[in-house]
């Protein structure tokens, strides 16, 4: 008689984490959805006006997948701003062509959520 691995079920309901608009708590996106990138070299990669002092600052923003709620994208624009579905709150930026991260790197394509417009949810 076989019996039931417990280990896998456990590994299953462990918690996820998922993205809110700060406005009205929708869901905008999951870890899963998330685009990881190396840190970049900071300071170096960006202009000289750019620079602020901080030679290796944190990533401001998340970068995700192109997600079904992301109505410019749909449509075809090569670059715009994204706006919550629910409240019409803006919440970021896409751009096929790419965006600098605020650590250096560069993301290609990018659809880039501002981490101070969502909220990190455990669920």
């Amino acid at each position: 008689m076989a019996t039931a691995d417990c280990s896998n079920v456990d590994s299953e309901q462990a918690t996820q984490i998922v993205y809110r608009c700060k406005k009205c708590r929708q869901i905008v996106a999951a870890q899963e959805n998330v685009v990881s990138h190396e840190r970049g070299q900071g300071e170096v990669c960006f202009k000289w006006k750019k620079r602020s002092g901080d030679s290796f600052p944190e990533c401001s923003s998340i970068f995700v997948e192109p997600l079904k709620w992301m109505q410019p994208v749909q449509e075809g624009y090569v670059e715009e701003k994204l706006h919550c579905m629910g409240c019409k709150a803006r919440l970021g930026s896409f751009n096929w062509a790419g965006m600098q991260c605020s650590c250096g790197a560069w993301i290609n394509p990018a659809f880039q959520l501002h981490k101070s417009r969502i909220d990190e949810c455990r669920v």
